[in-house]
């Protein structure tokens, strides 16, 4: 008798858990063939609600971490992405029809990224932050803080690095984040939040939901809690970018722009990636005689 393999249920990442979609539907999910590979939860807004509510739990305790114990804990999710790496080549190569090669490419590609954002976590106060040269007797300090909760609507076509390279600059610097998977190719993804799940990240850090964000993206960018929202995933779609700059003007979000075409996510990576999500907070302090 032949054994029957064991098919994996492909659920969300909400607070460190992986539920099902309250919503109780899911997708088919096709590889670049076409040829059917899984079934992915379809997110529903009280999803985007329950991951929202999960991210401002875990908003202060992350924050208040020391930048080099956040460096820490993103080069660990580095070490277990590098130790499962042939599953995520495979899970890349299945997801873009990519070559072995390229595909192995992209997860090291991705690994240097999540170290390459590691190395800045306790740097970049030094550079973007200041002394200010004021006239009397007062130091006029300037020093990055985060946002808080950030939406992040992930790329489209590039299911790993894409995703690490939205994720990672929002969560070292102290933001938390509620994440929109690729729909086309949310397997990569759920497969990093399996790596979250069992690295040091704590439950509610990065939340990871699969479905479609012309569904889900509305109900985060008008949420009154979420404090940012990155629109990389809804790139070249300039009407849905749009509406959701508008619903989020409700509480003078931050608002990245979805750019006219998806980045090419193998350029390195710039400053703004991170400094877009932060907030500067200047304090006047009187000179001791």
């Amino acid at each position: 008798m032949s054994r029957i393999d064991v098919r994996k249920t492909y659920k969300l990442f909400i607070g460190g858990a992986f539920p099902r979609s309250e919503s109780g539907y899911s997708y088919a999910v096709n590889d670049a063939k076409g040829k059917f590979v899984a079934n992915a939860a379809l997110a529903s807004r009280k999803d985007a609600r329950d991951a929202v509510v999960a991210a401002r739990k875990a908003a202060g305790g992350w924050a208040g971490r020391t930048a080099y114990n956040r460096a820490q804990i993103l080069y660990r999710v580095a070490e277990l992405v590098e130790d499962r790496r042939p599953q995520f080549v495979a899970a890349v190569q299945q997801s873009e029809g990519l070559s072995a090669t390229r595909a192995g490419a992209a997860v090291d590609a991705a690994v240097d990224r999540l170290v390459w954002y590691a190395g800045w976590a306790d740097k970049l106060t030094q550079v973007v932050g200041n002394a200010n040269p004021v006239a009397g007797p007062f130091f006029n300090l300037t020093t990055p803080e985060p946002t808080g909760v950030v939406a992040v609507l992930a790329p489209q076509g590039s299911s790993l690095l894409g995703l690490v390279s939205v994720v990672a600059p929002v969560v070292v610097t102290g933001n938390v984040a509620v994440v929109v998977s690729s729909h086309e190719r949310p397997l990569p993804a759920v497969t990093f939040s399996e790596v979250l799940a069992t690295s040091d990240v704590p439950g509610g850090v990065v939340n990871i939901l699969t479905g479609s964000a012309a569904t889900v993206a509305p109900w985060l960018a008008s949420h009154m809690d979420v404090n940012a929202i990155d629109l990389v995933g809804v790139a070249g779609d300039d009407a849905l970018a749009t509406d959701l700059e508008v619903a989020a003007a409700d509480n003078l979000k931050r608002v990245r722009r979805a750019p006219a075409a998806e980045p090419d996510w193998t350029v390195t990576p710039r400053l703004d990636t991170m400094t877009d999500f932060l907030e500067l907070k200047t304090v006047w302090h009187p000179m001791g005689v």
